[in-house]
C-alpha cells in the first residue's frame, strides 16, 4: 500500500513518548495496540468523512506521519490538532513559573500536551456512549459500532476499524444503546453533516459561545459539551466551569474551601489563559492517570 509522510513540528515543550502513554490507557481509543514507540489508528477526515489510517512516530522536535491517503493541509491540519501541535505551546510553560502548583504539574510530566479525539463527532458519540456507563463497557460497543458500520484500513500491515462517519449513523439502529442514545447518536450525526460538529466551526467561535450550541444538541450536557469542545476540536483556551471531578482536584491542589462556589474555579482557571483547556487536562490526567470521562 502507498503512504504518504510529513512531519509536524512542536513550538514550545513536547513530549510524543509521554502522548503515547496517555493513549495507551485511555479507553476511548479502544485500548490502541501498541509497540511503544508509534501510534497508529484510523478515523474519518472531517473535509470528505472518508476513511484515513495514520501512524505517528516521535521525531527530533516533533513527530513523523505517514498517511494511507495523500496529506494535504486539511489532514496534516487534523493529526496535528490530534497531538495539540496545531497550537504554540511555547507560552503554557511559563504558566508554571507563575502558579507554584501548576509548575509542579509540568516538572512532573514535562511536555504532556492534551491528546485528542480523531474528530469532534467522533468525541460527541463517546460523550453519548459513555454517559452512565463504565468506560469499559462504553469503549466495546463503541468498537462495536465501529465494527459493524466503519470501514477497515491497514496501517503498517495491521488492520484498524474507523468509527463511522455521520452519514453511516444517520438512520442506524441496533447500535447496542438505550433507544434514547440512539436517538441522540442520529441528532448529532444530523448536525455534523450540517457543520456544527467540526473543529473549524467550533474553534471559530468565542469558547462560551462554542459550549452554549454545543448544549443545544441532543444527549449533550455541560460535561460533554466542555469534552468536544476540548479534547474534540481541541480549544486550547476553554474551561467549561461545571465539572465536579475537576473541581475536586483543584480543591484539594490550591486548599480552597469544600464550599467554593464555580465562580473561585473560573477565577483560578482565568489565570491560565490562552492555555485553560491545557492546565485542566495536565491536572486532571496527572491525578487519575487516564481521565474519567462520563457525565
Amino acid at each position: 500500500m502507498t503512504t504518504h509522510g510529513f512531519t509536524l513540528t512542536a513550538e514550545g515543550p513536547f513530549d510524543f513518548a509521554d502522548s503515547l502513554r496517555f493513549v495507551e490507557d485511555w479507553p476511548a481509543t479502544s485500548a490502541l495496540p501498541s509497540d511503544g514507540r508509534s501510534l497508529r489508528f484510523a478515523y474519518c477526515a472531517e473535509a470528505d468523512w472518508r476513511p484515513i489510517g495514520v501512524s505517528v512516530t516521535g521525531a527530533p522536535g516533533g513527530v513523523a506521519v505517514t498517511t494511507t491517503r495523500p496529506a494535504g493541509p486539511a489532514i496534516r491540519g487534523e493529526v496535528a490538532r490530534i497531538l495539540s501541535l496545531d497550537v504554540d505551546g511555547a507560552g503554557f510553560a511559563k504558566l508554571g513559573e507563575a502558579d507554584p502548583v501548576l509548575g509542579d504539574l509540568q516538572r512532573l510530566r514535562p511536555g504532556l500536551r492534551p491528546v485528542c479525539f480523531w474528530s469532534p463527532w467522533e468525541a460527541a458519540c463517546w460523550a453519548v456512549i459513555v454517559q452512565r456507563s463504565s468506560m469499559l463497557i462504553a469503549s466495546r460497543i463503541k468498537q462495536r459500532i465501529a465494527e459493524r458500520y466503519g470501514a477497515r484500513v491497514e496501517v503498517d500491515g495491521h488492520p484498524y476499524t474507523a468509527f463511522p462517519p455521520p452519514v453511516s449513523l444517520l438512520d442506524a439502529g441496533g447500535l447496542g444503546l438505550p433507544v434514547q442514545k440512539e436517538e441522540w447518536v442520529r441528532g448529532l450525526a444530523r448536525a455534523a453533516l450540517d457543520g456544527l460538529l467540526t473543529t473549524e466551526h467550533l474553534r471559530s467561535l468565542a469558547p462560551e459561545e462554542a459550549l452554549a450550541e454545543l448544549r443545544a444538541l441532543p444527549g449533550v450536557g455541560p460535561f460533554s459539551a466542555g469534552l468536544i469542545l476540548i479534547r474534540g476540536a481541541g480549544a486550547p483556551d476553554a474551561f467549561p466551569g461545571d465539572e465536579p471531578r475537576l473541581f475536586a482536584i483543584l480543591r484539594e491542589a490550591y486548599g480552597l474551601a469544600e464550599d467554593a462556589p464555580p465562580s473561585a474555579y473560573r477565577k483560578l482557571a482565568e489565570t491560565w489563559r490562552p492555555y485553560r483547556s491545557w492546565a485542566s487536562f495536565l491536572f486532571r490526567a496527572t491525578a487519575y492517570g487516564v481521565m474519567d470521562e462520563r457525565d
